[in-house]
């Protein structure tokens, strides 16, 4: 099925830092569009380099989540294993060092599901979410604040995990549908 795209993108006329923190970078830009319309918007100016979100699989079925804290929430959110890609780093190498950091496990063989976009009307960035098996035992210090909780889900039991009520992370839910295809594929 092919659907018309817009040729080009608008031409962004003027670009403003208008906020900066140690993490984001707020931008203000004037953009003339294809029609003459002209709007400002705001965005997130993102780092360039990219995230990783890693579905691990065990050998017993369960998949490995970790239940962390959450500033923008202020709780604890139970999602998959992820962080940002470091420099020099492949998203599969960052995907084996998060879970090593994460869930005290490595793996052999790693599968990309998808890469997303992130909110791309406000935020220029991409997480890689990965399929991880054959996993073994090693562990890296990471720079988490306290120690994480690694809980164990039946994979069988994938669509109890949508019910739960600190599983609600949009790229966590994501992440398991899109595990689900690549699973059906498989067979």
């Amino acid at each position: 099925m092919s659907q018309k795209k817009h040729p080009n993108p608008p031409e962004i006329i003027h670009c403003d830092v208008v906020a900066k923190s140690k993490l984001f970078t707020v931008e203000s830009l004037d953009l003339t569009f294809s029609n003459g319309e002209q709007r400002q918007y705001e965005r997130i100016r993102g780092g360039g380099r990219g995230a990783v979100m890693v579905v691990p699989i065990t050998a017993d079925n369960e998949l490995l989540l970790v239940r962390e804290y959450c500033a923008g929430t202020h709780n604890y959110q139970l999602g998959f294993p992820k962080g940002l890609i470091d420099p020099g780093e492949t998203a599969k190498q960052a995907g084996n060092r998060e879970l090593k950091e994460e869930v005290g496990m490595g793996a052999e063989q790693f599968d990309e599901l998808k890469t997303l976009s992130l909110a791309p009307s406000y935020f220029n960035a991409r997480m890689h979410i990965l399929v991880a098996q054959n996993l073994y035992q090693e562990s890296l210090e990471g720079d988490e604040p306290e120690p994480l909780v690694v809980v164990k889900w039946p994979l069988e039991e994938w669509q109890s995990l949508l019910e739960q009520e600190d599983f609600t992370e949009a790229r966590s839910v994501a992440a398991l549908m899109l595990l689900q295809t690549f699973l059906a594929e498989k067979e």
